[in-house]
């Protein structure tokens, strides 16, 4: 699958529109050498048209340059992402690739076609004076098919190529001037389809603790595509969103008094996410700088590799079983019910301060006795602590402790790191000498982050940062 970005303009026109002269505007010496497409496009959605209510169009188009399925995905700003597969399989069948990456969304609803747009495209490339292409123009001529009903008019389309904004504005500005208007619809599908459904303004909501229920939802379903690309920065954020919202869900424990088995559920989805971060980072410390470590080394690092990448082949094979699966589906469908909730507990705060004041008891007692499990222990409960304190932190003071927990966090995180880093030497190198010198440097490492917490802890035990949440 092929991944573009794409940034466009579009301009309804009249019958008798013809193309202004866009040569001197912003960096354009050319507008010339026009080529000539005919395109058929079957758009797919569901009955509901669930993917124009998220602002998604998916095609199957013959013609022109980029011939194949299309998925166009919300990008930044006035960009979109527009992903590609091949004219491969039936005409009617949408690729698995393109749909899995609307699974989140569609859920169980059958993709079927809902549209069909003919175009006839006359498309100019406008270029600078070293020939490169800034941009193209297209003016379609287009026939939309839906449910029996036939439309046509006439549009133009400005897409950057290796423009930039200026030159859109430029382009924009002689085509108003032309007699162009803005397009009635965001897309072809759309106007064809009479420019719905509009997606509904998102309304805010005031209480803190369902709105970060909300964020967690929106989290999990938006990082689903890049999972299932492979991506590593969303595998690991999928994973961050599980884990608050299933801390949420203990922490505040009385506003969702029906949902105490849906932690479970998300503690699946963690796990299996886990386990292919897990081997990612782990390789990734492990194997720093042994490249220049010397070829002693290399022996070591090829077995050490070969397992973490067993362990994460192993996991993404599951991973992807798993996101296709009906139980991953209900769980999106019980996390959509847990976020349109609309009440919680009275006083929510409390929670958070008892949940913070716990993980302060349990570092004193792992510091205490200097076990390496009771710190991991205390790990998991600041986190926890964390999540409940981000619930509220809309101050400074509250984002300061958010960021002082992040940091204790962080050392508690990299001494556990250590730990089962020494737990999978031992595993793999058993008496080797070379194993036991990375053992000794994660030892070291182990040493080092337990020196760094007394300074971490008084920092976020300062009564200037949690005074807020009394």
């Amino acid at each position: 699958m092929e991944i573009a970005g794409e940034t466009e303009r579009k301009y309804d026109v009249p019958t008798e529109f013809r193309l202004p002269d866009l040569s001197g505007k912003a960096g354009i010496s050319s507008a010339d050498g026009a080529e000539t497409y005919e395109l058929d496009a079957t758009y797919f959605d569901t009955d509901e048209l669930t993917l124009m209510s998220n602002r998604r169009t998916l095609r199957r188009r013959t013609g022109g340059s980029d011939a194949g399925w299309h998925l166009k995905t919300p990008g930044d700003g006035t960009s979109r992402t527009e992903h590609r597969v091949p004219l491969d399989g039936a005409v009617d069948v949408v690729p698995a690739e393109l749909a899995g990456q609307v699974r989140a969304i569609v859920r169980r609803a059958e993709l079927r076609p809902i549209a069909r747009l003919r175009t006839h495209r006359v498309e100019t490339p406008l270029r600078d004076a070293d020939g490169h292409t800034l941009a193209l123009v297209a003016q379609d001529q287009v026939i939309a098919e839906t449910d029996g009903h036939e439309q046509r008019w006439q549009e133009v389309e400005v897409e950057l190529v290796d423009g930039g904004p200026k030159l859109l504005a430029a382009v924009e500005k002689v085509l108003l001037k032309a007699g162009a208007t803005p397009a009635e619809g965001p897309s072809k599908v759309a106007r064809a389809l009479g420019n719905r459904p509009v997606p509904p303004a998102p309304g805010k909501i005031k209480n803190p603790v369902l709105r970060y229920v909300k964020e967690q939802r929106d989290a999990i379903t938006g990082f689903d595509p890049g999972v299932r690309r492979g991506d590593p920065e969303s595998v690991h954020k999928m994973r961050v969103g599980t884990r608050r919202l299933r801390s949420t869900l203990k922490t505040f424990k009385r506003s969702f008094p029906d949902d105490a088995d849906l932690g479970d559920e998300l503690k699946w989805l963690a796990d299996l996410l886990g386990q292919v971060r897990d081997g990612q980072v782990q390789e990734g410390k492990l194997l720093a700088g042994l490249d220049e470590a010397g070829e002693q080394f290399q022996p070591v690092a090829a077995r050490i590799r070969e397992h973490l990448d067993k362990q994460v082949a192993e996991g993404r094979a599951a991973l992807d079983e798993a996101l296709e699966s009906e139980r991953y589906l209900t769980l999106l469908d019980r996390i959509d019910r847990l976020a349109a909730q609309t009440t919680v507990e009275d006083d929510p705060v409390r929670r958070a301060r008892r949940s913070l004041a716990k993980a302060d008891g349990l570092l004193d007692e792992a510091l205490a006795h200097g076990e390496d499990h009771e710190l991991h222990d205390a790990r998991k409960a600041y986190k926890r602590a964390r999540y409940a304190v981000e619930v509220f932190a809309d101050g400074k003071p509250g984002k300061q402790l958010v960021d002082a927990l992040t940091d204790l966090q962080d050392v508690l995180g990299a001494h556990q790191d250590s730990v089962v880093a020494r737990e999978l030497l031992h595993e793999l190198g058993q008496d080797s000498f070379w194993f036991g010198v990375l053992w000794a440097r994660q030892e070291q490492v182990g040493k080092d982050t337990y020196q760094e917490l007394p300074v971490v802890v008084e920092t976020s035990r300062k009564g200037s940062l949690r005074r807020w949440l009394d």
